[in-house]
C-alpha cells in the first residue's frame, strides 16, 4: 500500500516499513475513525508500540512510521474539530 502524507512524502508500506510496523499502522488506521480524542489515539499508539506485532515486544518508530503516525494524528485532529462544529 502506498501512503501519501500531508507533507508530500510517499511511503510504500511493503518497502518502507517492517512487518511489525505495518501491523501497527493497520491498527492505527482502524482507530483513526473510532477514537473520541487525540489523547485516546496517542494512548492507542503507545499501547500498539509497546505490544508490537502479535504481542512479540515493543517496536521502535522508524522515521517512516513516525511520519505516517503524525499524518494519522492530523487526520484524527481534523475529524474531531469538524465533529465539534
Amino acid at each position: 500500500m502506498i501512503i501519501n502524507t500531508w507533507n508530500g512524502k510517499s511511503f510504500d508500506t511493503d518497502k518502507d516499513l517492517t512487518e511489525a510496523e505495518r501491523h501497527i499502522v493497520q491498527k492505527l488506521f482502524a482507530w483513526e475513525s473510532l477514537v473520541t480524542s487525540l489523547e485516546q489515539f496517542r494512548e492507542k499508539k503507545k499501547d500498539s508500540l509497546l505490544k508490537g506485532w502479535n504481542n512479540l515486544g515493543s517496536v521502535t518508530e522508524s522515521t517512516a512510521l513516525r511520519t505516517i503516525i503524525q499524518d494519522i494524528e492530523k487526520k484524527v485532529e481534523a475529524r474531531l474539530k469538524t465533529e465539534r462544529v
